[in-house]
C-alpha cells in the first residue's frame, strides 16, 4: 500500500505544481510531514541534499523520499510519480501549444501562473530562512536565535551581490556551496577549536 501511495502523491505533486523543484518544495513538504515518512528535520536535511546533489530537485526529493518510506521500489515509483506529468504534459504541448501560444487567454493563463510560481519559491526561501535562523520546538515556535547561521546567510548574500555589481555576471551555485560550506566550517568548527 506504501508504494500506490507513494506514486499517487509524487504524481499529484508533479501534475500541479508549475515552476520546477522550488515551487514543489511546499508541497513535497505537506505531503512528507503529514504521512509522516520524514520528521522536520529530515525534511530539512533532504532539501540540502537534493539541492547539493546533480540532477532535479524535485527528482532528487522525490527519489530519497520514496527510498526513505519504501526502499528501492517506492524510491523508483516516487521518481516516475513525479515525473510522469511533466513527460506526458511536455509532449502534449509540444504537438498544441506551438498552434495555440499566441491566444491570449493562453498568454494570460501563463501570466497568473508565473505570479504563484514566483510566490511559492518566495514563501519556500522565507520558510527555510525562518527555519536556519532559530531553533524550533515542537509547534514550530522559535526557542533560539541561531546567529551562526544569519552571519553565514548574510555573508553568503553580500558576496553574491558583490560579484554581481563587480563581473556583472550571476555567482556559480557551485561557488556559493563552497562558499557556505567553508564559512559553516570556520564558525562552526574553527572559530570554537582556537577560542
Amino acid at each position: 500500500m506504501i508504494y500506490l501511495t507513494l506514486f499517487y502523491e509524487f504524481l499529484l505533486i508533479g501534475l500541479f505544481t508549475f515552476g520546477g523543484g522550488y515551487a514543489m518544495i511546499p508541497l513535497i513538504q505537506e505531503k512528507v510531514i503529514g504521512h509522516a515518512w520524514l520528521t522536520e528535520s529530515e525534511f530539512m536535511s533532504m532539501v540540502a541534499i537534493a539541492e547539493s546533489t546533480p540532477g532535479p530537485i524535485a527528482i532528487n526529493m522525490a527519489t530519497f523520499v520514496g527510498f526513505k518510506a519504501g526502499g528501492v521500489f517506492g524510491a523508483l515509483l516516487s521518481t516516475i510519480g513525479v515525473i510522469l506529468p511533466s513527460f506526458i504534459i511536455i509532449l502534449l504541448i509540444a504537438t498544441v501549444l506551438t498552434k495555440i501560444i499566441d491566444r491570449p487567454i493562453v498568454k494570460q493563463v501563463l501570466h497568473g501562473i508565473q505570479g504563484v510560481v514566483i510566490g511559492l519559491i518566495f514563501a519556500t526561501a522565507f520558510y527555510f530562512l525562518y527555519q536556519n535562523i532559530f531553533s524550533l520546538d515542537s509547534h514550530n515556535l522559535p526557542i533560539e536565535f541561531l546567529y551562526k547561521a544569519l552571519i553565514i546567510f548574510g555573508v553568503v548574500v553580500i558576496t553574491t551581490l558583490i560579484y554581481k555589481l563587480i563581473r556583472k555576471k550571476t555567482i556559480s551555485p557551485y561557488l556559493i556551496l563552497i562558499e557556505g560550506g567553508l564559512l559553516g566550517f570556520i564558525i562552526y568548527y574553527a572559530i570554537p577549536l582556537i577560542f
